[in-house]
């Protein structure tokens, strides 16, 4: 499917479950992720007969890189583009939204602009604390310039730091990478992502989430190796939406983040909620 976004880029989407009807659920991915990684080919929401959207953010996979290079890149312009999917999938329907980190925080923008179109917010690994300070963006500029280099992908798994990890990981790690950077159209609009999104806020105060009173549920990870994503923010996240729960993994076991069937059930439940 394809979705023309106001004054935008052309995006790429996969429709799942019911051919008919209104879709009920629309999946976000991450940054520098596709709409592969969403519920990780779990199939249950088609079986559950369930309408879904899983569609490539602006510059990712195969939807088109938008213009003005990395300025192009903000939850504005993210959240547009899914009011563009919404608009064009569901109808007058509301939607589950289910978002993966920076998908997550889309989610969050576009509720925050259109609460009336959002039945229910499934939130995974978000990262955005207001009032943490600015953070520092040179680790993304030096991703983003390994994807403008020669030999991209190798050069990206490389600015990975893999070393950091267990040994007994990185190679699994690596051929994730290489796998997920392999599946998009463009790497140097992938790249112009890395540098614009983590400039960007998709809200200013941790305040404004308690204008959002759909029910939502949260997904935090205890995953060591995932630093980025700390559990903590998930916490703060749930304390500030009024009608929210966290689902986190118990110690020691696998992310829920990357249990594509659990994340699939949340969605589902918060369509009958």
């Amino acid at each position: 499917m394809r979705f023309q976004t106001t004054g935008g880029p052309l995006l790429s989407g996969t429709r799942g479950g019911s051919a008919d009807g209104p879709v009920r659920v629309v999946m976000l991915h991450g940054l520098t992720a596709t709409r592969h990684y969403t519920v990780m080919g779990s199939r249950h929401l088609d079986r559950a007969g369930i309408a879904s959207i899983a569609y490539d953010a602006r510059g990712h996979g195969l939807s088109a890189a938008a213009a003005g290079g990395p300025a192009a890149y903000t939850y504005a312009a993210l959240a547009a583009d899914l009011g563009a999917v919404v608009d064009g999938s569901a109808g007058d329907e509301p939607v589950v939204l289910l978002g993966i980190s920076m998908g997550a925080h889309t989610a969050v923008r576009y509720a925050l602009d259109a609460p009336e179109r959002v039945a229910g917010l499934l939130l995974i690994t978000p990262a955005h604390l207001p009032g943490s300070g600015s953070g520092d963006r040179s680790p993304w500029d030096r991703l983003a310039g390994a994807l403008r280099g020669p030999d991209p992908i190798e050069a990206f798994v490389r600015e990975s730091h893999l070393e950091t990890l267990p040994e007994s990981f990185r190679e699994q790690v690596a051929a994730a990478i290489r796998q997920r950077i392999g599946r998009h159209a463009n790497l140097a609009a992938v790249a112009d992502a890395l540098q614009g999104v983590p400039r960007s806020s998709p809200f200013d105060d941790l305040g404004d989430l308690a204008a959002l009173k759909m029910p939502a549920i949260v997904v935090g990870s205890r995953d060591e190796v995932d630093p980025s994503h700390p559990l903590a923010v998930a916490e703060r996240w749930v304390a500030a939406l009024p009608a929210a729960r966290l689902e986190v993994e118990p110690e020691g076991k696998s992310p829920l983040a990357w249990q594509g069937g659990r994340l699939a059930r949340f969605a589902e439940e918060l369509t009958s909620a």
